[in-house]
């Protein structure tokens, strides 16, 4: 009776899990999110060849306002994107948007789309089972969870959190609280949202934030005063976490719990050279390369992608990129880690670099492409 019961349970889980389509470990669609208006429509959409660092001329995949993220489903067949805008809705609030992606050709179709709970969100991602999605609202600092239907559709708004507490010591940009990025822990059972104006990272379990529940059963992660927490990165086991300080310029490692539940930061570096301030620097995004041995943070203001070597536990500079960069507000490194793709939002372009294999620094080549505002690059397996 017990194998009959393990047999079924087993025939039911392989019928639940997606159907991957088989793609070419070569070639990605790259969808670069931007800021619309001018010479941005929407979603934009290239092919790269990671064997050859060969980028194509971005198309319009999608018409929308002001996509500033997207992410991609794990089945590569879905493709998610928020609206940070704040005038959706019976309130202030911001969009958020399904697609079908076709593997084969890289074309979007809109699926449906909703409001996010807050104004102006400015970033999604969904667990690794593929069944629900988190999304960040930087105005009024809120975080909300939403349902994915199988077919792709973004379904109910599970649960909405409402940021609040005592706030950071730049008045002028932690007046309030000020939601930034959620995160999935890989082993789905919590979520990490940063807070740029209450200098902490949340700690959602999962089960109570989509079952709804409104409060935080979880401590925060408290980060050095002034830092506000903008994006992170994670280790593959997500024992480490990396967060990007956007007001100090700043990475700072933490070391989390076992499980997951909370961490403690345990060392701070600068992002810009020696330490040396640099006037208007911000950080944008925050990336582990593949082969877990190099972190990226890019400065805004400083216009560098900055380069660190994780070894032992503990990060230390290398060096950075600084070529052709006019605001890097995001950038991505390929599956196979030789190369990044830097989204130079003030440039109106994205360009190629070529990482060094030995030093992990990024280096410029000749390959860019021109897009109207970009800030966001994500890739999608293309299928034979």
């Amino acid at each position: 009776m017990r194998f009959h019961r393990l047999l079924f349970t087993a025939i039911f889980l392989a019928l639940l899990s997606p159907v991957l389509p088989a793609a070419d470990p070569d070639v990605y669609w790259t969808y670069f999110g931007t800021y619309t208006g001018g010479k941005s429509k929407g979603i934009y959409c290239s092919k790269f060849d990671q064997k050859t660092g060969t980028l194509t001329k971005p198309e319009l995949a999608a018409e929308v306002t002001n996509p500033s993220f997207l992410w991609p489903h794990p089945t590569g067949k879905f493709l998610y994107a928020v609206g940070e805008v704040e005038n959706l809705g019976k309130n202030k609030e911001g969009g958020v948007y399904a697609y079908s992606l076709d593997p084969k050709t890289g074309t979007l179709k809109k699926l449906n789309a909703t409001t996010s709970g807050g104004a102006d969100p400015c970033h999604i991602s969904v667990d690794p089972a593929g069944t629900h999605a988190v999304v960040a609202n930087y105005t009024g600092g809120s975080c909300a969870f939403f349902a994915l239907k199988p077919d792709g559709e973004i379904g109910d708004r599970l649960s909405f959190h409402q940021h609040a507490g005592t706030t950071g010591p730049d008045k002028a940009r932690q007046e309030a609280a000020h939601a930034h990025c959620g995160n999935y822990n890989p082993n789905g059972r919590y979520v990490y949202v940063c807070d740029l104006g209450l200098d902490r990272v949340k700690v959602y379990p999962t089960g109570s934030a989509h079952g709804g529940v409104s409060t935080q059963i979880h401590a925060d992660i408290v980060m050095p005063p002034g830092t506000g927490p903008r994006h992170l990165a994670m280790t593959p086991k997500a024992d480490f976490l990396f967060v990007c300080g956007e007001l100090n310029s700043s990475v700072n490692v933490v070391k989390m719990e076992p499980g997951g539940a909370t961490g403690t930061v345990i060392e701070t570096l600068s992002t810009l050279p020696g330490g040396k301030p640099v006037k208007g620097n911000s950080t944008a995004e925050i990336a582990l390369h593949p082969n877990g041995k190099f972190l990226y943070v890019s400065n805004r203001g400083h216009n560098t992608i900055a380069t660190f070597l994780w070894k032992d536990g503990f990060l230390s500079a290398v060096g950075e990129a600084g070529d052709a960069i006019k605001t890097p507000r995001c950038f991505a490194v390929t599956p196979n880690g030789k190369w990044m793709l830097v989204a130079s939002q003030d440039g109106d372009n994205v360009r190629v670099f070529e990482i060094d294999e030995t030093t992990g620094v990024p280096k410029s080549t000749n390959t860019v492409v021109e897009v109207g505002k970009p800030v966001c690059v994500t890739f999608v397996p293309v299928a034979k």
